[in-house]
């Protein structure tokens, strides 16, 4: 079965409910970036928050980048998205190694730090980007963001995210929102702040191959929940040799007159799918002579 990711309305309209299953995209960035099981846990909450915030823009056009950069070991961590919603991103350190924390589980908590910033950039198409930061304030991941939408976005939010990690890789991954509509009652409140308390973990219900509508009706308490929007996301890479060649172009006329002259070649990998791109000194010679074309026509 494909990923999925849902938008819910429950008790009337009410309450807001985001949920996604990510278990196969987490596992397709698990084997991209070779990531130890601890990068893989916290990655893949990464991942998943990033997808259930991508559900929330309007336009294919749209575009959602996040930076975790922690004291831990684990570096930094970046994901960009747009709301297909398609996600890629890229660990500092996808190899690290740590101790089980004292509850016999990844720690997650110690990987990422507990000090450091969470930054949120939304390009929505307006002149401006939107930019959001917010400090960490545990290095879980959901916790950190749950602060993030009250200091950065005025939303109280309920978040919850998991990635289980067997031997064989990635076994159930997934998270959930949930927010208050401005009209809802604090009785509506308490039954869902109940129903979380009562459900569990994220990753475990998604393990037992319960469904994205059984877990909203689990966290939420309402039977009656109403589906609103359902989508696929995919790990997905929209690198190209174009891209690539026009980062060459970046580095200027110097650096890449040395490549030519000492290596007579280079090789480019991308951070967010570790895809190789080489180009020949033929190559290289005329991205040269496009950037002293250019510098031939901006003096005239």
């Amino acid at each position: 079965m494909s990923d999925k990711v849902i938008k819910f309305l429950a008790y009337n309209k009410k309450i807001s409910v985001i949920c996604a299953d990510t278990t196969k995209l987490v596992e397709k960035a698990r084997k991209i970036h070779d990531l130890s099981p601890t990068a893989t846990a916290a990655f893949g909450r990464m991942l998943t928050i990033t997808i259930l915030m991508a559900m929330e823009m309007k336009s294919i056009k749209n575009k959602l980048t996040i930076q975790i950069k922690g004291e831990g070991p684990i570096g930094t961590m970046v994901t960009t998205a747009n709301n297909f919603p398609s996600v890629k991103g890229y660990v500092t350190n996808p190899f690290v190694d740590i101790p089980l924390n004292e509850f016999g589980k990844l720690d997650v908590q110690g990987a990422v730090g507990q000090r450091g910033f969470i930054n949120v950039i939304k390009d929505l198409g307006l002149k401006e980007p939107y930019i959001g930061i917010s400090p960490l304030v545990s290095g879980e991941i959901a916790e950190d963001f749950a602060n993030y939408f009250v200091n950065s976005e005025q939303k109280q939010s309920a978040i919850a995210l998991g990635v289980l990690v067997d031997k064989n890789g990635v076994k159930a991954s997934g998270g959930y929102i949930i927010n208050p509509m401005p009209d809802a009652s604090e009785e509506n409140i308490a039954k869902v702040e109940k129903a979380i308390f009562d459900s569990g973990a994220i990753s475990k219900m998604l393990d037992k191959d319960l469904s994205l509508l059984e877990i909203a009706k689990l966290i939420t308490g309402d039977e009656n929940i109403e589906i609103i929007e359902e989508k696929e996301p995919i790990y997905e890479c929209d690198c190209n040799k174009k891209h690539m060649a026009d980062a060459l172009k970046s580095i200027g006329k110097e650096e890449l007159e040395d490549i030519i002259k000492t290596d007579e070649r280079a090789e480019l990998v991308c951070h967010f799918c570790n895809k190789k791109y080489e180009f020949t000194k033929l190559e290289l010679e005329e991205i040269l002579s496009n950037i002293k074309s250019k510098d031939i026509d901006n003096n005239v």
